[in-house]
């Protein structure tokens, strides 16, 4: 019995193997890697967090578990490593400027204008999101230069739409392919 194998295209040697130490070509190398964008919030002393993540993942389905990471020099990883809990909101395809709006800024700022509901947890959702997931704080974890926070989905909805992508430091949407 013989097997059939399809080639996979060539590319130009330094094209896929580049060797650089720049940790902006890293950046770009990983940037490459499509992902959902989302906006974390937490509610630590009376205050509410949120700044915008898309290094959301879901871990486990029995138990329920997700995780995201922050950098360990963020000003908020006390109010988000500390609150007990944080709320996840999976941005729709409109949302864009919500998730600048929520990269910077204070607090006051970010949280200007958005529509959002509080949970019984405390803690925020915004409105619009295509899934939301409430967690409590499960495990904290130090990798490198950030901190991986894992939770225990307590809450969870989502809704019909289309979710925000990022690729290549740009906004875009998923497109399926035909079948």
């Amino acid at each position: 019995m013989r097997h059939q194998t399809d080639a996979l295209p060539s590319a130009a040697p330094d094209a896929l193997q580049a060797k650089t130490t720049d940790p902006a070509d890293y950046r770009k190398a990983l940037g490459c890697f499509g992902t959902g964008v989302t906006v974390v919030t937490a509610r630590h002393d009376q205050q509410d967090w949120a700044m915008t993540c898309n290094s959301f993942s879901s871990v486990s389905l029995q138990p329920r578990l997700v995780l995201w990471s922050i950098r360990k020099e963020a000003s908020s990883l006390q109010a988000f490593t500390q609150s007990g809990g944080f709320s996840v909101s999976v941005l729709a395809q409109n949302q864009a400027g919500l998730a600048r709006q929520f990269a910077s800024g204070n607090m006051a700022e970010r949280f200007a204008g958005v529509p959002v509901q509080r949970q019984a947890s405390e803690r925020l959702r915004l409105e619009g999101a295509v899934a939301w997931f409430d967690c409590d704080l499960h495990q904290l974890i130090e990798a490198g230069d950030h901190v991986i926070v894992l939770g225990a989905v307590k809450d969870f909805g989502w809704q019909d739409s289309p979710a925000l992508a990022f690729s290549r430091s740009q906004f875009g949407q998923f497109q399926a392919l035909p079948a």
